[in-house]
């Protein structure tokens, strides 16, 4: 064994330590004082609330329905994100161990964030000496011995954790966009930023503007996606593209399929989870599944007709397969038919492959972005094509569509139109709902995301550009207190980090052993967008 060591990292380096030291203490102290289990579901009652009468039923009920689909998700995030990113050749340890460090961190404050923004107030009220509450304004009190009436209280559940996963995996793919440029402090502060707007840009696009989107092809997908390619912008380094360490080996590309394969199978799953129960949510997963086969026979022939040599791409292979989960994911539960799905996973795998072969070097020449996964390829161009395609479809939606077979489809209650479209959660004017105003809600979040997206990203980018200078500024044997004193002196530099810790385990992982060197490739016609 060859003890693999170069000292320790100097403080300048290591501020992610007690960063990440002092959120976590703020994380138990903010979750003692607001958190709870769900009443509904965590603590033993008898509420007849439509799922069962009490807690054992209903949360029984609640796990058989849930938990199957949010554990998918959950592998999806930990899993099939970290092991996609084990790509680069010498970066395999950090992209998966950084995955598991950034969602940890981001499902944590993910369920603060929300939940501040969707406070639980209990309704309190005396009956023979006893205290009753209704829970988010329910007219009929219930059973509570301690009713606290002004305390914002964030309820858990399985919801809870399914929506931070979901806003986890926001940050996963902008992680992937600056995947082996950025220290460990900059994607803590890069997720801490980017949960709160991803929360504030939801809100403002389901809650205010009306629009619907059950596979986060906007919230998720989108806004991820330019969020990192506007960040990736700012920390433009010419080094990166240089970088003899950016390539591939057949090592990494087998590890890295792994990931790919655990997110096809389980996309169904991302993009059902939140979907209403019943036939929508059933449509959620047939819809996704055709267009992940369709996109990922597009994938593979467009990859071999691209190749001079007629052989297919690995990097076209672990990445461009996926695209049609994104692109049918603001549509999946709607009225899209099997041809439709299949229709836009063709289009959406074909479209992506030739992202990584011709779009993402022309972003690194002509826009200086670097996108180490392709997540433009991936996620950003398919997710503006499924968004479009959320528009058609909320313009040509009719009560015959979706209610064909419903005898009760005029009972706003039981109708499938107004399930896909909740006409009563908002005021339409004064003609009320109507496709027009559905698809002018579905393009205005989406442009709304990417302004959101891409300024929040600018902005966020320059933050961390004055952390990596912060780190910089420090010396071997400085402390914190020193640095804070020459705090003045960090602005002059213009660099990002030390060009040799770019795509290197190396710098933040310590190795009890040096492997064998194996001659790395770069994947594709077009060397990723990295060797010019």
């Amino acid at each position: 064994m060859v003890h693999h060591s170069l000292g320790a990292n100097p403080w300048g380096l290591s501020l992610h330590i007690p960063i990440l030291l002092c959120m976590q203490v703020i994380f138990i102290i903010l979750f003692g004082l607001f958190t709870r289990y769900d009443p509904d579901e965590g603590y033993r009652n008898q509420y007849d609330l439509g799922h069962g009468t009490g807690s054992l039923e209903h949360g029984h009920q609640q796990i058989i329905n849930n938990y199957p689909m949010f554990q998918d998700v959950h592998v999806m995030i930990f899993i099939g994100f970290g092991f996609l990113m084990t790509f680069l050749k010498k970066y395999g340890l950090s992209a998966v161990s950084l995955n598991m460090m950034i969602s940890a961190l981001c499902i944590q404050w993910t369920i603060l964030v929300s939940g501040f923004l969707h406070p639980h107030y209990d309704t309190c009220e005396e009956e023979g000496g006893l205290n009753k509450r209704s829970a988010g304004g329910e007219e009929k009190a219930l059973y509570n011995t301690n009713c606290y009436p002004n305390w914002p209280w964030i309820n858990i559940n399985l919801s809870t954790l399914l929506n931070a996963d979901f806003a986890t995996a926001t940050v996963l793919i902008t992680f992937g966009v600056v995947l082996g440029t950025t220290s460990p402090l900059q994607l803590i502060i890069m997720a801490i930023i980017e949960i709160v707007l991803f929360n504030i840009n939801e809100v403002i696009g389901r809650t205010y503007l009306g629009a619907v989107d059950a596979g986060d092809t906007i919230f998720v997908h989108l806004f991820g996606a330019y969020f990192g390619l506007a960040l990736s912008r700012v920390l433009y380094d010419e080094s990166t593209t240089t970088s003899t360490k950016a390539g591939a080996s057949r090592t990494s590309d087998l590890f890295s399929m792994i990931g790919t394969v655990f997110l096809w199978m389980y996309w169904p799953s991302f993009n059902g989870g939140a979907a209403a129960k019943g036939d929508a949510q059933l449509r959620a997963v047939i819809n996704t599944y055709i267009s992940l086969c369709a996109g990922c026979t597009a994938a593979f022939t467009v990859s071999a007709f691209v190749n001079p040599q007629r052989k297919f791409c690995m990097e076209h292979i672990q990445n461009a397969t996926l695209a049609g989960g994104v692109a049918i994911g603001a549509t999946a539960d709607m009225m899209v038919t099997p041809v439709g799905a299949m229709v836009t996973g063709t289009i959406a795998g074909a479209w992506s492959t030739i992202g990584y072969e011709h779009i993402s070097p022309y972003l690194v020449r002509k826009f200086k972005i670097t996108d180490t996964c392709g997540v433009n390829n991936l996620h950003g161009m398919p997710a503006i094509f499924g968004g479009l395609l959320s528009v058609f479809m909320a313009a040509i939606a009719t009560k015959d569509q979706y209610d064909q077979y419903n005898i009760d489809g005029d009972d706003p209650a039981k109708s499938s139109l107004q399930e896909i479209f909740p006409q009563s959660k908002r005021d339409w004017g004064e003609d009320g709902w109507s496709p027009g105003k559905q698809a002018g809600a579905q393009m205005a979040a989406m442009v709304v995301t990417l302004v959101i997206a891409v300024v929040g990203g600018l902005l966020t980018g320059k933050l961390l550009k004055i952390a990596a200078q912060h780190q910089m500024t420090y010396k071997k044997g400085q402390t914190i207190v020193h640095l804070a004193l020459n705090i003045g002196n960090v602005m002059t530099p213009n660099h990002n980090l030390p060009k040799e810790s770019f795509f290197d385990d190396d710098a933040y992982f310590y190795k009890e052993e040096e492997e064998e060197e194996e001659m790395s490739h770069t994947n594709g016609l077009n060397n990723k967008g990295f060797l010019p």
